[in-house]
């Protein structure tokens, strides 16, 4: 036992003089804590030892042993592997803050560390996730960058950066932002599909393609990357490679409605009734999109001349959203015949109720474009349309004015 108490003072004390050296060569206060555990585990042993003439027991030594040498010899093997004690502290009392609900206090303390350390990659990136939910956006990004700067391969904080330039709507730097991720990150699929979106808002429907074309060769079950390539197929009237897009959207997602009214408008127009019914029938389990798929079912069975069963579909449809479904049915003039027959309510003012909206900005203007294009295509022959997906559908408009000229 004398042994061991023996080896036990000469590492602690060794430890002990070296971190006091180290406190004075480097005039670093991180060491003051640690040289101040140290002694007191050194003190614990030597007043047991000084006035009770007995060993420790197995739980008193372990203290001692950690507080005196284990936690000495960690923090010079952190050291070793240039890992900053300041930093990490200082962040772990950041974190405990966090931790407990106190933001002010853990942003305070990580002020104070990217101030006496600016090349502190993990203080940045926790300053910036603070500001940025505090909605301090300007300053978030500020950090963000900072991050950047130190750790290139940062590719979240990349998007992070360009999803905030968005939303205080500097597209053109968020875009910027999200060109240079995806230079060095092909296959980060969010930052395709952000970058795809600002390129649909601003109607570059072709480059969006080819943004999206190229991560599919990266990721080619992603269903969000086929899905949005069936939306700016939609955009450039190439519903042939909409469908196809559209199908393996569906078949990644099969509850992803939206892909089967989608799926459904593009069958109508190629004058495909039976598949249109069968995906259409699916949309109506969606809650957004039940009562346009019940209207669109009305349509079809005008079409195959049954009113019997379009009176139910289009009044299934005025139930679930009366006001909007019945300026629809009045603007179209097919409802003509069946008008008397519909179950509109006397009020519409107050019929609708808010519903939950889950489709985006570029669905919905999928959406109308694909409902607005049935309207154009509802004249044009089966043959017609025959010819246009030989040919891979040029726009459909383009075909109505070439008639116009040869006639």
């Amino acid at each position: 036992m004398l042994v061991e108490q023996l080896i036990f003072i000469i590492i602690a004390f060794v430890l002990f003089v070296y971190m006091f050296y180290q406190l004075i060569k480097k005039n670093d206060t991180k060491y003051v804590p640690i040289l101040a555990i140290q002694a007191l585990g050194i003190a614990i042993d030597f007043i047991q030892l000084y006035f009770t003439k007995e060993d420790l027991n197995v739980f008193g030594k372990i203290i001692i042993y950690i507080l005196s040498i284990v936690l000495p010899i960690i923090v010079l093997i952190l050291e070793k592997t240039n890992t900053n004690i300041t930093e990490t502290i200082e962040v772990a009392i950041a974190k405990i803050y966090l931790f407990f609900g106190n933001t002010k206090n853990a942003k305070n303390a990580l002020i104070k560390l990217v101030t006496k350390h600016p090349r502190s990659y993990i203080g940045h990136k926790l300053l910036a996730q603070i500001y940025e939910k505090e909605g301090g956006q300007r300053k978030a990004v500020d950090e963000y960058a900072q991050a950047i700067d130190i750790n290139k391969k940062d590719y979240d904080s990349y998007y992070k950066v360009a999803t905030i330039l968005t939303d205080l709507d500097k597209k053109d730097e968020a875009e910027h932002m999200l060109a240079t991720l995806l230079s060095k990150k092909p296959d980060h699929v969010e930052a395709t599909i952000a970058l795809g979106d600002l390129l649909i808002e601003k109607e570059d429907f072709k480059e969006a393609v080819n943004v999206y074309t190229e991560a599919l060769k990266l990721s080619p079950t992603s269903y969000d990357l086929n899905y949005n390539l069936g939306i700016v197929y939609t955009m450039l009237n190439d519903f042939q490679n909409a469908k196809m897009y559209y199908e393996k959207a569906a078949e990644l997602n099969t509850i992803a409605y939206n892909t089967k009214y989608s799926l459904a408008e593009i069958a109508i127009i190629y004058k495909e009734l039976e598949e249109a019914e069968k995906y259409l029938l699916q949309a109506t389990e969606d809650e957004e999109l039940c009562a346009d798929a019940y209207l669109e079912l009305a349509k079809i069975y005008l079409i195959k001349g049954d009113k019997e069963q379009a009176i139910k579909y289009a009044n299934v449809a005025i139930q679930e959203e009366p006001k909007r479904i019945v300026e629809k049915i009045q603007k179209d003039v097919s409802f003509a015949i069946i008008m008397a027959k519909l179950s509109i309510p006397f009020n519409l003012e107050f019929e609708d109720e808010e519903k939950s909206k889950k489709l985006t900005k570029k669905e919905l203007m999928a959406k109308k474009h694909l409902e607005e294009m049935v309207e154009i295509t509802k004249n044009i022959g089966y043959n017609d349309i025959k010819f246009e997906k030989k040919n891979k559908m040029e726009p459909i408009k383009e075909t109505e004015k070439q008639k116009e000229r040869e006639e």
